[in-house]
């Protein structure tokens, strides 16, 4: 009888662990910061890869004015994500905007322009327009930047 009382603790003991463990995770996955952050910093930086915006595509966010558009090719939109475990909110969001950005400026090379304006937030399909800053979502685990924007060619 004592084996089995000792037993029946040992297991509720397991048990209330276990279920304090996933409700600690579950409350570090929800973490979601919105932090809006200058996009400045990001553009001198470099990735991984030593993969950096390289000059050759032009950045025009929000409603910043910008040469005149002689060829539109559509609007595009990226979404990037970074581990954010171990680095502050804003290394890990400046590493998804540069990621973001890298991606625009892929597709606006791909599609033969020379320019990206129009450039939102587009977080979860909120649009919301900086002209000096983006938004980042910053979690415990992951951080992420969606963006959207308008790949053309300018005078």
């Amino acid at each position: 009888m004592t084996s089995l009382l000792k037993f029946s603790t040992f297991v509720k003991t397991v048990l209330l662990g276990a279920a304090f463990a996933v409700g600690a995770v579950q409350m570090a996955e929800a973490r979601d910061s919105a932090l809006v952050l200058p996009v400045d910093p990001v553009l001198g930086m470099s990735g991984k890869d030593g993969d950096r915006l390289d000059g050759t595509i032009k950045f025009y966010f929000g409603a910043t004015v910008h040469p005149k558009v002689t060829k539109t090719f559509g609007n595009f939109a990226t979404n990037k994500k970074t581990n954010s475990f171990g680095k502050s909110d804003n290394d890990a969001c400046n590493w998804a905007m540069l990621s973001a950005l890298l991606a625009l400026q892929e597709r606006a090379k791909n599609e033969g322009g020379n320019a990206v304006v129009n450039i939102v937030s587009n977080y979860k399909k909120q649009v919301k327009s900086y002209d000096k800053e983006f938004e980042c979502h910053a979690g415990a685990f992951v951080t992420g930047v969606a963006l959207k924007g308008d790949v053309v060619t300018i005078k």
